[in-house]
């Protein structure tokens, strides 16, 4: 009876996972950089922002001179959570949420946040949008000023509705 010697094979076998291994990690490096070497299915918006909102926002800083106006402002970059706590519930309804307009003094600290309702904010899912961001907002003391975009406020109204949550911010709480 013959003996069969199976280390040669064995010796074989295993080169040539290690070689299949190689050529499937070679292959995602490759197709990794190669995603870079082409443009991506991109183009620049036209506009930002709507028209209503470019009106808004002209009106904002003519009305601001002493603040920073920003647009379009996702609202994490403007919270943060308190210290040791970060509720996954509480980051999951805010994490995709953006405020029309922030403004900020001149130190860079909020001042107030700016919403634009057109018709769409009408609907379920904008409604409990809205509903959270401004339960965020007034969590983390900021004012919300909303107008709708059928009516636009001139600059005294812009500048009262600041002022009043400037002063809304200031009373002890």
């Amino acid at each position: 009876m013959k003996t069969l010697h199976l280390t040669p094979y064995i010796g074989l076998l295993l080169a040539l996972i290690a070689a299949g291994v190689l050529g499937v990690f070679s292959k995602a490096l490759r197709a990794r950089h190669g995603a870079l070497s082409r443009p991506w299915p991109l183009e620049a918006k036209r506009h930002l922002l709507s028209e209503r909102e470019r009106d808004l926002y002209r009106r904002l800083v003519q009305s601001l001179p002493q603040h920073v106006v920003l647009a379009q402002v996702q609202l994490l970059q403007v919270l943060k959570f308190k210290r040791g706590r970060r509720p996954y519930a509480v980051l999951n309804r805010i994490s995709q949420l953006s405020l029309d307009f922030l403004i900020l003094a001149p130190d860079t600290s909020p001042v107030a946040a700016i919403e634009l309702d057109d018709v769409s904010h009408e609907l379920g899912d904008r409604r409990r949008a809205d509903a959270n961001k401004s339960h965020a907002l007034k969590s983390a003391g900021i004012p919300l000023i909303r107008w709708t975009a059928r009516s636009l406020p001139d600059t005294a109204a812009i500048r009262a509705a600041v002022l009043a949550g400037q002063l809304a911010d200031q009373v002890p709480r």
